[in-house]
């Protein structure tokens, strides 16, 4: 029997050569325990961590701040006589405690909301094969590309002809369905990686869809459950283009409505109040942040994988 020409050439073309095995045992491996590879990567963090917190520390600074000290040439990052003259009136002034508990109300109801609606149909789009999942699923990418500005108007006048501006429901309502799309695009991957053999083992042994959800799915999706709830709460704690055209009482007014206060009708800022007033705004998230990062960092690398 004869062998034909590509089989006679494939072994050569499959080994390396000689040169190039020389090469790759010339190429020492990298010894990641070694105490040079560890300073070099704690040195990488720790300035890494300094880039990232150095903003907070300068507003920190900024809010201890007295207002001859804020205008200096050369400023310095420890204050020479510090007061906490920012923080009284950022409290007297624009009232921050009412604002932040209605940011807090704001914010909340609608992580909620979205997470309550994003959930099931998320699932139904994974799970309940149908011809509409692509279409939806392109759908919810592309309405991430449209600006604040070509929606405002039109969710405007739909508000004011059912009575919801300058109103909470009307600015949660705004909130959930701005930040649903985005909801329902994360909770959709988490949904991929779960398993089909344990639901439809569930439902061998007669339980029903809604026992499915509630005592195998839910569970299994609390990372992604997490990890959307912060985002849908941070989203709505931070927003401002929305409250501002929606909500005019000013005890209605939320956080980042307050702070936009501090600037003057010229742009010209006071500094210190809104150093201090933004330090207080960053304190609820940061809170939030460190009490569930271990089931956020579980929810963002769940989802970030497959299979």
């Amino acid at each position: 029997m004869t062998t034909s020409a590509m089989d006679t050439e494939t072994p050569a073309q499959v080994a390396p050569s000689p040169k190039r095995r020389r090469r790759r045992s010339e190429i020492p491996p990298i010894d990641r325990t070694s105490p040079i590879v560890r300073a070099v990567q704690y040195v990488l963090l720790a300035a890494y961590v300094v880039f990232l917190a150095f903003p907070l520390l300068w507003m920190l600074s900024t809010s201890f701040k007295p207002a001859p000290e804020l205008v200096e040439l050369h400023p310095t990052l420890i204050p020479q006589a510090p007061t906490l003259g920012n923080y009284a009136d950022a409290f007297t002034e624009q009232a921050l405690v009412r604002s932040a508990l209605n940011s807090l109300i704001v914010a909340s109801a609608s992580a909620a909301l979205t997470v309550l609606v994003a959930v099931p149909a998320a699932y139904a789009l994974v799970r309940l094969r149908s011809w509409l999942a692509k279409p939806v699923l392109g759908w919810v990418l592309v309405s991430q590309l449209f600006p604040f500005i070509l929606i405002v108007i039109p969710l405007f006048l739909i508000l004011s002809e059912v009575g919801l501006v300058d109103n909470r429901a009307g600015l949660i309502l705004v909130y959930v369905v701005w930040t649903l799309p985005f909801a329902l695009w994360m909770l959709q991957g988490y949904v991929r990686n779960l398993p089909r053999d344990i639901e439809e083992a569930a439902t061998v042994d007669g339980a029903s869809r809604v026992q499915v959800l509630r005592a195998i799915v839910f569970p299994l999706l609390l990372p992604g459950i997490i990890a959307t709830t912060l985002f849908a709460f941070i989203t709505a704690w931070n927003e401002f283009f929305f409250a501002l055209v929606l909500i005019k009482s000013p005890e209605l007014t939320t956080l980042p409505l307050a702070l936009a206060r501090f600037v003057g009708i010229e742009g010209v800022a006071r500094l210190g109040p809104l150093a201090a007033g933004a330090l207080l705004a960053t304190l609820p998230s940061l809170a939030f942040f460190s009490f569930i990062q271990r089931g956020l960092a579980g929810g963002l690398l769940a989802g970030a994988t497959k299979g």
